[in-house]
């Protein structure tokens, strides 16, 4: 005879439960190491955990700096310094501007900067590699609460792989800011925007990698002003094909070379 069917506690009754990494490619998947409010609740809701992953790396794809992202990213960086974490600007394509770092709600004594670019040029003399080993160290350390990070041009095949493992000891978010160009390379962030200026204070954002399905349309970012309400409306007035130098000139002066005070 044949006894009752043996049921097993141990086999999991849904796929879900073989590993907490796994998602349904429907919905956006879980974020494992928490996650920080972007400050925008429309990017937030698009977001894997409903905010900037912490513990792994986030890549923003920009055409030029300047374009608003220090205002897309401040939120973020105010939040780490309330909870007593410093924030590090990661070797930056100029000198920031203190004035208006200060402006976005930035404490400057919760600030490092780790600058080795040439003026004019704005090119580091250091190798690649001494860079990024310096990068590695500041995310390992675990003192940090936020980091951007401005990479090299050119890097080693293994360098993003090994930034994202260095990452896993970082509780905070880790941004990595590329030029446009490096769009269709391969990379290991498991978060990937492209960001684009739509007008003085609008981002247009598109998500081009997420733990989660693809977003068919770009997400459109209304950030704080930076201009007067005067350029504001001259500049809405504008040509569609001439308002991206419009935006250019009008850059963020936070990382724009200005000097560091007012």
């Amino acid at each position: 005879m044949h006894g009752p069917p043996v049921q097993s506690s141990s086999v999991p009754t849904s796929a879900l439960a073989l590993h907490p990494a796994l998602w349904r490619a429907h919905q956006l998947g879980p974020q494992q190491g928490g996650a920080w409010a972007s400050g925008f609740p429309v990017l937030d809701a698009e977001l894997p955990g409903g905010g900037w992953p912490a513990r792994v790396l986030s890549e923003l794809l920009l055409p030029h700096p300047g374009i608003g992202e220090m205002r897309l990213l401040a939120p973020a960086l105010v939040a780490a310094q309330q909870r007593q974490r410093c924030v590090m600007l990661f070797d930056p394509p100029a000198a920031p501007c203190a004035w208006v770092l200060g402006a976005f709600g930035l404490d400057l004594q919760q600030l490092f900067v780790l600058r080795s670019r040439n003026a004019p040029r704005g090119r580091s003399p250091l190798p690649a590699a001494d860079l990024l080993w310096a990068l590695e160290q500041s995310l390992k350390s675990g003192h940090l609460g936020a980091v951007l990070a401005w990479l090299p041009t050119r890097l080693p095949a293994d360098a993003l792989r090994r930034l994202q493992l260095a990452v896993q000891a970082h509780d905070g978010p880790a941004f990595l800011l590329r030029d446009l160009a490096w769009r269709s390379a391969p990379s290991p962030a498991p978060l990937r925007l492209l960001l684009r200026a739509a007008g003085p204070d609008t981002l247009r954002v598109q998500l081009l990698k997420r733990r989660g399905p693809p977003l068919a349309q770009p997400l459109t970012i209304e950030l704080a002003p930076v201009l007067s309400a005067p350029a504001r409306a001259r500049a809405s007035r504008l040509p569609a094909r001439y308002r991206e130098a419009s935006v250019a000139s009008s850059a963020d002066p936070s990382i724009c070379g200005l000097p560091s005070s007012p």
